[in-house]
């Protein structure tokens, strides 16, 4: 099942690199370190991302409980007790899109890597 995700995963951000809105400026990161490789998206491409079908596409596949989020000190998402967010893969996308230099940093993380979570998405925008 972990390979099927990550075989998943893989292609998604293969895609979105690939078609990653009018601008297709993606920048990949590379943290081998960490076990993890992803794109850095410019604000038109975060903001192409939020409005398309990529988000709704990842979670029909991959359960919430592998994904993950690193959140701006200034989010309006909510979390729990334990630091659990509760918010769509959308939402998290969507709130830093809506910043006027608004990004995301997309990561897909090695199997049995950062606590068993596929994909981590960052928002960054400025304070």
């Amino acid at each position: 099942m972990a390979i099927g995700l990550a075989s998943v995963a893989t292609g998604a951000l293969a895609a979105l690199a690939i078609c990653a809105g009018p601008a297709t400026a993606a920048e990949p990161v590379l943290a081998i370190d960490q076990g993890r490789a992803g794109v850095h998206l410019n604000h038109d491409e975060t903001v192409w991302l939020a409005g398309g079908p990529i988000p709704a596409l990842v979670t029909m596949v991959i359960p919430p409980s592998s994904l993950g989020a690193g959140l701006h000190p200034d989010t309006a998402l909510w979390r729990d007790g334990n630091g659990n967010i509760r918010a769509s893969l959308r939402q998290v996308i969507s709130e830093s899109a809506r910043h006027p230099d608004g990004t995301v940093s997309i990561f897909l993380n090695a199997p049995g890597t950062h606590n068993g979570r596929v994909i981590d998405v960052y928002q960054n925008w400025g304070d």
